[in-house]
């Protein structure tokens, strides 16, 4: 059984952190390095802390790269699935990175990726259990077969390199999970996410959060440089902010990720900075609000297994 010494948390911290600085990266590079960046680096004073950062510029309007290392006594509920025999009363450590990208342009799609893992840790910090969590799903607010396409060979490639069984799993699983209720919509074409996985060792598992990172920043980079010039009237920005409400209605009601960070007392600002810079909730629908989500609807109801 493993021990959670200093060395073995500062290799999985590291891991973490070299996975927000090359998206941070990447997304600079989208935006020609023209952007305002905020850095903030806080600590919990429960155990942990984090670094959180926020990008702002005329590609992408607004990101949030964020970096987070905890520990607590008792594992949030909101951390596991319902049908888990995981034992939430032990002490824990989660480290992960979760990233945003709300675009400018309507063209040009609405991103988001997590990575994680958690260690149930005993007495003496002896590692009890642990397991990993993650993926990608892309949010389009106009239908592009060939960028559905892009993403979907992309997360089958990702997936295929360490079990031929992920990819129809993770990517059904996606769908169920990031699905509005309330509304009977899915948010996005999908992706994929698991959580609860533990393929073989830490070490592989880690390998396989990273490769999932560095398939997600390089594809949506190269989706978003093919957009981000495309022309767009003001009917197309008020289509764009009025679904970005779908965004915020999911994860401020149903996200297991915000949910796990406001449980475990995690910082408000990070949490929260999954929302829009700006988002519209028009009590009435013009007719070019209508025809386009009729239109969106239809292609969010695709089954992008027969494009792959």
């Amino acid at each position: 059984m493993n021990r959670l010494n200093p060395d073995n948390l500062n290799a999985i911290e590291f891991c973490f952190e070299g996975i927000q600085k090359n998206i941070l990266g990447k997304l600079k590079v989208v935006n020609n390095s023209q952007c305002n960046l905020v850095v903030d680096k806080w600590k919990r004073e429960q155990g942990g802390g984090g670094k959180s950062i926020s990008l702002e510029g005329k590609i992408i309007e607004k990101a949030a790269v964020n970096f987070s290392s905890i520990s607590g006594k008792k594992l949030p509920s909101s951390s596991i699935a319902s049908s888990s025999e995981i034992n939430t009363s032990s002490g824990f450590h989660a480290v992960g990175v979760s990233v945003i990208s709300h675009p400018h342009n309507p063209f040009c799609p609405t991103s988001h990726m997590n990575v994680r893992i958690f260690l149930e840790v005993g007495k003496n910090k002896v590692i009890k259990n642990w397991w990993i969590g993650g993926g990608f799903d892309l949010t389009p607010y106009h239908p592009s077969t060939i960028d559905a396409s892009t993403w979907h060979n992309a997360a089958k490639d990702i997936c295929d390199k360490f079990s031929k069984t992920f990819h129809k799993k993770f990517a059904s699983q996606c769908d169920n999970y990031f699905y509005l209720p309330h509304r009977k919509e899915k948010r996005g074409i999908g992706g994929i996410f698991f959580d609860q996985l533990q393929h073989k060792s830490i070490e592989h598992s880690l390998d396989l959060l990273e490769e999932i990172s560095k398939t997600y920043i390089d594809t949506y980079q190269a989706i978003i440089n093919n957009h981000k010039k495309d022309k767009f009237s003001q009917d197309d920005r008020d289509f764009q902010l009025y679904r970005r409400g779908r965004y915020v209605e999911f994860n401020l009601l149903f996200d297991r990720g915000t949910k796990f960070g406001i449980e475990s007392n995690g910082r408000v600002e990070s949490i929260l900075a999954s929302l829009p810079p700006s988002v519209n909730w028009p009590f009435k629908l013009s007719p070019s609000i209508k025809a386009q989500e009729k239109k969106l609807l239809r292609f969010l109801n695709n089954n992008w297994d027969q494009h792959i």
